[in-house]
């Protein structure tokens, strides 16, 4: 199945708290461009060609109040700056210092800030055209007007030459720059925004990851409940039935019957106390995932045929080690078999449990003479028999045989690495 594509990555819009900040900025500038003006009126930077203050202070206003909405409005912000600079040095203003300042901070914003990228970089290169169009005819103006005054135009690389090309040089890097840092900062937003979206989409995961393994648990303690439950209390009905039935010709054999019944019901609270302290310990401080093993599966056979269901045991090969978790399962399995005989197979049933050790694998065999169950329909203790065998990294064969009654075979790896996780 094809992957979806992902979603574009948009810069995160402009907070409060940056849009504040854009206002101080622009108050900041206001008040700089008011001193710069002052400063400059008083030092005759356009000698006596220099406009008045009231359109020094009307400048001053123009070139930094649109500063304060620069994220909101970036290219106009970046249209009107440089107009209002365009006018300014055209009507000899005495402020050559925040202008160059605001014109940067413009072309920075729409570099960084603007999502239709084709739009930015439309807007810069316009902006940048215009001023060095405009440079170019106040050069052509300079060096053509008839007057002797300034610097010496005499010779090929001449004084006035060298001052025109610093200020080509000058701007090319002025614009440069601030084209080239808006890009950047804009990738660096790119950057962030990539960084929080996959941030989110971990954390996200762990949280499915983490109701994931709580859905496990709550059916492994399931299956866990089912195997030893269902044991102990079909062990309990047969010997309670068989209580009864004797209870008034064979007072013995009747209290011997409801002491299975009491041994059983102490094995299964044993077990279920055991299921439960497992439960509540951490993985660090548990060791084996269960005190159960094959050794067990002895016990479990005595068991069946003290509770009515007459089984074997027969163990071929010679016995090696074998992880817990097989080894849990192969019991577990070997139970859940063995308490289906019991309750499914009918008078005189009987069963015979196998344990076979081979070079690379184990195999439980647990068969049974009863009647049959019918249309074969796996139920719920199949269904863990089947995640048992496959959690041990095996396969499991469950279904009637051919010759009458019904066969369980587990066959689980014992290779390095072979038991699943």
């Amino acid at each position: 199945m094809p992957r979806p594509p992902e979603p574009a990555l948009r810069r995160a819009r402009p907070t409060p708290r940056d849009l504040r900040a854009d206002v101080w900025l622009a108050g900041g500038l206001l008040v700089a461009a008011v001193l710069s003006t002052a400063l400059g009126s008083v030092s005759g930077v356009f000698g006596d060609e220099t406009a008045g203050v009231e359109w020094a202070l009307l400048y001053a206003v123009a070139l930094t109040a649109p500063l304060a909405v620069r994220r909101r409005f970036p290219e106009i912000v970046a249209v009107i700056v440089s107009a209002a600079f365009f006018v300014a040095v055209s009507a000899r203003i005495p402020e050559i210092y925040v202008g160059n300042v605001a014109i940067f901070i413009a072309m920075y914003t729409v570099g960084a800030w603007v999502e239709d990228r084709r739009r930015a970089a439309i807007v810069r290169i316009a902006i940048i055209v215009g001023m060095f169009i405009w440079l170019l005819a106040t050069t052509f103006q300079a060096a053509t007007a008839p007057t002797e005054e300034g610097l010496s135009r005499v010779g090929l690389f001449s004084p006035f030459v060298a001052f025109m090309l610093i200020q080509f040089l000058v701007n090319a890097a002025f614009f440069g720059g601030a084209y080239y840092m808006g890009d950047r900062a804009w990738a660096a937003a790119l950057e962030r925004a990539d960084l929080e979206r996959r941030t989110d989409e971990l954390e996200r995961e762990r949280e499915v990851t983490a109701a994931q393994a709580v859905a496990l648990d709550r059916v492994r303690i399931a299956r866990e409940l089912h195997d030893v439950v269902a044991h102990h209390v079909s062990a309990m009905g047969v010997q309670a039935g068989a209580a009864r039935a004797v209870m008034d010709r064979d007072p013995d054999a009747a209290r011997d019957a409801l002491r299975g019944v009491e041994g059983s019901a102490r094995s299964a609270l044993d077990e279920l106390r055991h299921l439960l302290e497992t439960l509540r310990t951490t993985d660090a401080e548990s060791g084996d995932p269960s005190t159960i093993g094959l050794e067990n599966i002895g016990e479990l056979v005595a068991h069946a045929s003290a509770t009515g269901l007459p089984t074997t045991f027969q163990v071929v090969g010679d016995p090696v080690d074998v992880p817990a978790v097989v080894q849990v399962n192969a019991f577990r399995i070997a139970q859940e078999s063995l308490t289906n005989a019991r309750r499914h197979g009918g008078p005189g049933t009987t069963a015979d449990v196998r344990l076979r050790y081979t070079p690379d694998a184990l195999e439980l065999e647990v068969t049974d003479t009863g009647r049959g169950r019918g249309e074969f329909r796996p139920g719920l203790g199949i269904v863990g028999m089947r995640e048992r065998a496959a959690a041990s990294g095996g396969e499991l064969e469950v279904g009637p045989r051919e010759r009458g009654g019904f066969l369980v075979r587990l066959r689980a790896p014992l290779r390095a690495g072979a038991v699943a996780p």
